[in-house]
Formats: structure tokens, C-alpha cells, sequence
């Protein structure tokens, strides 16, 4: 008869995990609708597009058919004073002139990327049409596998950064609410388990986790053909170790904490380090390499690597071996600090 109180209290209290969350439209849009908008967005922005033609121009016809050979010039004839203030308004990445004594005159802004690029396509159209002959051949070969593009890229970031912004929130937010408006004083004092109540956290949170991961996965293979190489078990243990630590994070942060304005300013405190550095919009590498032992030891470093390793290349668990230490080493740290600090008024 008490375990099955026991069960029914853990369920009931489960319960009211799922309805807080239901009821809160705000946690909604943010687990399941925001992810799938930044995707989306990100993805339109840096869709796999036809090369950009930079613009150019000549003052002489001789020149303009020189350089219209050149695919990815887009060459305009202008006179001298009409192109150099097209030049200096940005409208122009080149103006290429005759020279007086032969030849010819290149003018860009050298700290122009657009500049030295097309001044490299521009020579290499007035070389050819003078007659050079290249004496290697060569030949394109242009590469557009799915995995190689941002979205790829992107995607796994997002769902690092989804599992610790919802595990961190939905624990962090509702243990403080609870502290702040006494329930939990209230709920001591019933025969509930204590450790069911925070147990009911993390099963209504792993509940919600199967239906945050499909979603946004979902849609990104649905709408950008992004490519799911490794097992599907090895995504679902990470994102399952993932949630889990971030879940261990959210309830240190809250375990003392008394306002909803407290455990704000501290989420933001954790979470805003490794939005920036660890690697959900672009690659951890850019940052100096004195940095990079404290970037790959952060939790959400750890996750996002495993899953674009898995997802992108196929990983399987023995590679990822180090990236499963560091989740365990954050989750096992975590609940035990905060289990021993936590405090129920």
C-alpha cells in the first residue's frame, strides 16, 4: 500500500509538471516554436546560393571584353571620373584603366576583400586575353554534399543549445517559483517523498526532451536535407546526457535562490558564456588557443560536438568517449553540490 502511494504521489507530481509547462505559452514558443524559427531563418540567410559576381569596371572597350570572359566579373564600361566615384561609394570592387606607357592600372582599396579579389579574376582575364596559356591544366570540381553547408553546421548547435536553455530554465525557474510562493513548505509537509519531487522534474523534463529533439531534428531534415549519419541511439544518449546535465545545472543554480529575479541574473550568467563560445553559431576554433582546454571543458561545447559528430560524420560511441566524460563529470558534480546545498524555504 505505501509504494503504491508512493508511486501515485511521483505521478501526480509529474503531473503538475506537464500542466506548468502547458500552461505557460511563453515555454512553449521557446522550447519548440524559437528553435524552428532561428533554423529556418539561418538557414534562408546562408542557403547554398550560385556564386556572386563582384562589379566591375573599364574604361576602354578592348578592356571590357577582356574581362566580360571572366564569369565572375560583372564588367561595366564607364568613363574614368563616373567609375572612380563608383569606386569610392562602394558600388564598385575594381576600375581598370590602360596604362599610359602599356599595360594596364588596377584601382581598389586594398583592404577590400571584394577589392583583391577581383583585382586577382581581372588580371587573370587581361592575361588570357593578351594570350597566356596556363602551363598546368586545371579543372573545377565544385563540391555540394549535404554536411558541408552552415544549416549542417547550425542545426546540432541549436539543439545543444535548446537542451541547455530548457533544462536549465524549466528546473531553475520552477524551483525558485515554488520556494517564492511557499508551496514548497507546504508540499514537506505532506507525506510526498522529497526526493520524488525533484525526481518529478527530470521525468517531466525527459518527457518533453523526446518531442523537443524530434521536432526541431525533424524539421531540419525535413526542410534542409540535413544528413543524420551516425546511430540513432547514440544521438538519443546524448541528447538524453545532455538534457540530464543541464537539468543537474539548473538545480545548482537554484538551490538556494529566492526570487525569480535572482535565478535570472544567475541562468544568464552561466548560460551567456557558452551561448558565445561554444560553438552553436560558428566554430570554437576562432577563439585563441589559451582558451580552448576551458571552451571544450564547458558542458555545451561537449554536447554540440558529439551531436554534429554523430550527426555529420557518424560517430559512434568509442569517438565520443571524451565528450560523454565531460557531460558525466558536469552531471555527477552538479546534483551532488546541489543535493547537499539545496534548501526547501
Amino acid at each position: 500500500m505505501t509504494r503504491a502511494l508512493e508511486k501515485s504521489a511521483l505521478a501526480q507530481l509529474t503531473l503538475v509538471r506537464f500542466r506548468e509547462f502547458i500552461r505557460e505559452p511563453e515555454s512553449v514558443f521557446w522550447v519548440f516554436v524559437f528553435p524552428i524559427l532561428m533554423a529556418a531563418g539561418l538557414g534562408l540567410a546562408f542557403r547554398s546560393r550560385p556564386p556572386e559576381t563582384l562589379k566591375v569596371a573599364a574604361t576602354t572597350p578592348e578592356l571590357v571584353q577582356a574581362l566580360r570572359q571572366e564569369k565572375l566579373l560583372n564588367v561595366q564600361p564607364l568613363p574614368l571620373r563616373a567609375a572612380d566615384e563608383a569606386l569610392r561609394t562602394g558600388k564598385l570592387a575594381l576600375v581598370v584603366v590602360p596604362a599610359p606607357s602599356g599595360g594596364v592600372v588596377y584601382r581598389y582599396d586594398e583592404a577590400s576583400p571584394d577589392g583583391r579579389a577581383a583585382r586577382m579574376l581581372a588580371d587573370g582575364a587581361v592575361q588570357r586575353a593578351a594570350g597566356r596559356t596556363d602551363p598546368v591544366p586545371a579543372a573545377d570540381r565544385l563540391m555540394k554534399e549535404p554536411g558541408s553547408r552552415y544549416i549542417d553546421f547550425l542545426v546540432p548547435g541549436l539543439i545543444g543549445m535548446n537542451l541547455m536553455g530548457s533544462g536549465i530554465w524549466s528546473i531553475a525557474f520552477a524551483v525558485v517559483d515554488a520556494r517564492r510562493k511557499k508551496l514548497m513548505k507546504r508540499l514537506i509537509a505532506t507525506p510526498m517523498l522529497r526526493r520524488h519531487y525533484l525526481l518529478s522534474f527530470i521525468i517531466s523534463r525527459l518527457s518533453v526532451l523526446v518531442l523537443e529533439v524530434a521536432v526541431l531534428a525533424g524539421f531540419g531534415v525535413a526542410v534542409f536535407g540535413i544528413p543524420l549519419r551516425g546511430s540513432l541511439l547514440v544521438l538519443a544518449l546524448f541528447c538524453l546526457m545532455g538534457s540530464l546535465c543541464f537539468s543537474a545545472v539548473g538545480l545548482l543554480i537554484s538551490c538556494r535562490v529566492k526570487t525569480i529575479e535572482g535565478v535570472s541574473g544567475l541562468a544568464n550568467v552561466v548560460m551567456m558564456p557558452m551561448w558565445i563560445a561554444s560553438g552553436v553559431f560558428f566554430s570554437v576554433s576562432r577563439f585563441p588557443d589559451g582558451l580552448q582546454p576551458l571552451i571544450r571543458a564547458l558542458p555545451l561545447t561537449a554536447a554540440i560536438d558529439a551531436l554534429r559528430a554523430n550527426m555529420l560524420e557518424g560517430a559512434g560511441l568509442a569517438q565520443l568517449a571524451p565528450e560523454a566524460g565531460i557531460l558525466g563529470a558536469w552531471l555527477i558534480v552538479c546534483f551532488t553540490v546541489a543535493l547537499k546545498l539545496f534548501r526547501w524555504s
